[in-house]
């Protein structure tokens, strides 16, 4: 008698691609979702993501989320993560408040708490502003079949 076990293995991988992130020809997501999801994690290492749930199809949502406060997930099939730096080419580094307070103690105008809350405010605004226009078109999903390119829409 044959061994079906390669035949198995074939069915099993022709499943996976019908259901699985193969599938997926498009991702849409907020450009404040990436925005908010690449502070969180510059600021303060909040695991941020973008994630995308089964089933999956051609056209699909990636919303903001916390990797690691899910519970389990049923079935085979499981949602994907994005890190936001991989939707952004060449992510800046976000300001710091010593960075902000260091410009304006060198500049020749005297150093006050409102003068340095209003500089670092704008800069960190500076800085969503520059993520917002360094989006990227396209992404490349880690599936367990391997690399997938997708198309990014963002939205708002």
């Amino acid at each position: 008698m044959g061994d079906d076990s390669d035949s198995d293995a074939e069915d099993n991988t022709d499943e996976r691609r019908e259901s699985g992130p193969q599938r997926i020809r498009a991702l849409a997501v907020t450009t404040d979702d990436v925005v908010t999801a690449l502070e969180a994690n510059q600021r303060r290492d909040r695991n941020a993501v973008l994630r995308v749930t089964p089933p999956f199809a051609g056209r699909m949502r990636a919303r903001l989320h916390l990797a690691g406060t899910e519970g389990e997930y049923e079935g085979d099939v499981q949602p994907i993560h994005i890190l936001p730096e991989r939707l952004v080419h060449d992510a800046p580094s976000f300001p710091t408040v010593d960075e902000t307070g260091d410009e304006l103690r060198t500049s020749d105008e005297p150093y006050t708490r409102d003068k340095h809350h209003k500089r670092h405010a704008e800069a960190v605004e500076a800085w969503r502003e520059s993520v917002r226009e360094a989006l990227a078109d396209r992404v490349t999903l880690e599936t367990p079949d391997g690399p997938h390119d997708v198309t990014v829409n963002y939205l708002g």
